[in-house]
């Protein structure tokens, strides 16, 4: 049964995808205060490390990684993420699937497997049918089922947009975690997924053109990738989401104290992307991700729009692993410290 053919919900919201985040140095400034009030504040527990409960707190928010771990038992550690935005797809249930890939993939990008997930919903009723948001419930379904991971209700409210995602509950290896600060010089960089999602689903809510190849990369789990980089005993990653390729790959190098190198031809493109680009399909996000990044940049013979693509903000982007794993492409390598975080070839 098909409920959505006449109904465009990229139309009923500002923003959609990770492309609708709080602009990184905006959401630093934010997060900053927090860590700044935890510390004065004796017995706050969840921000830098501060007594006992605290002490389990294995990946928290020092450096922005892609999910909380905490440890439970010797061998054991809970990975707990949520995720949620705007519709990126017209289509309800393509939407519920992309958002849904997007929120586990935060569990991936720290090494861990899903076990179960809430569903976090937004939904103006008054506007959009009931029929739709089950229809957004079921693509969600449809991908926790292929991550293996269980759907147990969640929280819905009355909002003026579409919004739809996950919060997820996984388990890990306390042992065995891929950390965003972990990185070394002499590392190569491999990425999982092409990038150009931002621009191409730019254009979709332009012009109501779908793009396969996009809708394809989004909807497909890291569970692969997060798997190949424990399998070869590599220790540090992250997914690339709505800060792009340029903004998370900073983020890295900032945490591990290292620069990097980033080699421009050889980072995949979606179909389409380029000539998005070129046509002028550029999100906001995408453009300030470039701004924040670009202090700490050497683009080299970068030209303008590469630039853009390589900031591009993405929706369930693919895991940006330091070290090779099978299938991906070597995108550039990691270096000690330099006067640049990134430069780019």
């Amino acid at each position: 049964m098909t409920v959505t053919a006449e109904v465009r919900l990229t139309q009923y919201a500002a923003g959609g995808g990770c492309a609708c985040k709080i602009p990184p140095g905006e959401l630093e400034q934010v997060v900053s205060r927090l860590l700044a009030g935890s510390a004065e504040s004796s017995g706050t527990v969840g921000y830098p490390p501060d007594g006992p409960a605290a002490a389990g707190l294995l990946i928290g928010l020092d450096h922005g990684d892609d999910a909380a771990v905490v440890r439970i038992s010797d061998g054991r550690a809970v990975v707990a993420t949520a995720d949620f935005f705007g519709p990126v797809a017209d289509d309800a249930y393509t939407f519920g699937r992309i958002a849904a890939t997007n929120a586990l993939s935060d569990v991936y990008a720290v090494g861990g497997e899903p076990l179960v997930a809430l569903n976090l919903l937004g939904w103006p009723r008054s506007l959009l049918s009931p029929e739709l948001a089950a229809e957004v419930l079921r693509g969600g379904l449809a991908a926790a089922q292929q991550a293996g991971c269980l759907v147990a209700g969640g929280h819905s409210i009355d909002d003026p947009e579409p919004k739809y995602g996950l919060a997820v509950t996984g388990l890990a290896d306390p042992a065995r975690l891929l950390r965003i600060e972990a990185g070394e010089p002499g590392l190569p960089l491999s990425l999982s997924k092409p990038i150009g999602s931002g621009v191409l689903n730019n254009r979709h809510k332009a012009t109501g053109q779908v793009f396969g190849a996009a809708v394809e990369v989004m909807t497909t789990l890291n569970a692969d990738a997060s798997q190949a980089a424990l399998a070869a005993g590599l220790r540090c990653a992250t997914d690339v989401t709505g800060f792009g390729l340029l903004g998370h790959l900073f983020k890295l190098a900032r945490a591990s104290g290292v620069s990097a190198v980033l080699d421009r031809r050889a980072v995949p493109l979606i179909e389409g992307a380029a000539e998005a680009v070129r046509d002028g399909y550029v999100p906001g996000g995408t453009r300030r991700n470039l701004d924040w990044v670009s202090p700490h940049t050497d683009p080299g013979s970068a030209s303008g729009e590469e630039l853009l693509l390589l900031a591009d903000a993405q929706t369930s982007g693919g895991l940006l692993v330091a070290g090779e794993i099978p299938g991906a492409p070597v995108i550039g390598e990691l270096l000690p410290r330099g006067p640049a975080a990134i430069v780019i070839r």
